[in-house]
């Protein structure tokens, strides 16, 4: 089982003849993921690698079933980009791009989910049903199929624990990345929701960092889940008032430290990975793997 994509995810890659749309289109094809055409406006009627090339989003649905898409397209039109997907009827939208104004992050959302349409992102590494699908840009090579779900907000910290599981020999179910900005389409709670009611996800791995205030709701929620929780937040080191990669990551008026993530998450029952690499012995500790 998987949530929000799986093998059967039909996805369109729109940006899909630049340079990193073609690349990680061919990087997503070879890890099995059904991608069944790319969008690039004035190119419609050439190919991709076998793949046929449509100039609009609605010709690609009105010539074949699209459940996904994947935007590779720069910020400026990037919101125009997300709405032709919407609009055309898209169920789930992964914006892969970074510097989209804030104020076009607020309209993607908000048309969203006036439409029923799934944003993961601005700013996210994307999804991966792990030998299933992949929508986004992480490395193949580390995602393995098993019982642990990951939501994240950190794309690297991410590889790395995804890493550490496989090499552990622990699969993953679905890893998600929520997007680093201020505003984005998916919360914590929306994906600890998702994985606790999927029967194959038997743990959930939470990947945080400083800024904001998610990781304090995932808290409440998780008092409430059935499966158990271990997380990681970044950020330890940070000095107050300054932004650390993310536009989400900035502590302000004494919100969002990483002593105040790290105390709610440990109320709520999460067991607290103090580094990376000790995220696979946690999970051990939580479930049986046998």
């Amino acid at each position: 089982m998987a949530i929000i994509i799986d093998e059967n995810t039909n996805v369109i890659v729109q940006g899909a003849t630049g340079n990193q749309g073609k690349f990680h289109t061919r990087q997503m094809l070879a890890y099995g993921t059904k991608v069944v055409g790319g969008i690039s406006p004035g190119k419609g009627g050439q190919e991709l690698d076998g793949l046929k090339i449509y100039d609009t989003v609605s010709a690609a649905v009105e010539d074949q079933r699209v459940d996904a898409s994947c935007l590779f397209i720069p910020a400026p039109f990037a919101r125009d980009a997300a709405f032709e997907a919407i609009e055309a009827g898209v169920k789930v939208v992964v914006v892969i791009t970074e510097h989209i104004p804030l104020h076009d992050e607020m309209e993607i959302v908000n048309f969203a989910r006036q439409k029923g349409t799934t944003v993961i992102g601005p700013n996210t590494f994307g999804i991966v049903s792990s030998g299933k699908c992949k929508v986004g840009i992480p490395p193949n090579q580390f995602f393995i199929p098993g019982p642990v779900g990951i939501v994240a907000r950190s794309g690297t910290l991410t590889y790395e624990i995804v890493g550490n599981l496989t090499a552990s020999g622990i699969g993953q179910s679905t890893v998600l990345g929520l997007g680093g900005d201020r505003v984005v389409g998916m919360s914590f709670v929306d994906a600890l929701e998702k994985f606790d009611k999927d029967p194959y996800t038997k743990a959930v791995v939470l990947v945080g960092e400083i800024g904001g205030n998610q990781e304090e709701e995932a808290s409440e929620f998780i008092k409430k889940m059935a499966k158990p929780v271990v997380a990681y937040i970044a950020g330890k080191s940070a000095p107050p008032g300054k932004r650390m990669g993310h536009a989400g990551a900035i502590i302000e008026r004494g919100k969002g430290t990483f002593e105040g993530k790290v105390k709610a998450l440990k109320e709520a029952g999460a067991s607290i990975a103090a580094l990376p690499f000790e995220v696979p012995s946690l999970i051990r500790e939580r479930i049986d793997l046998a």
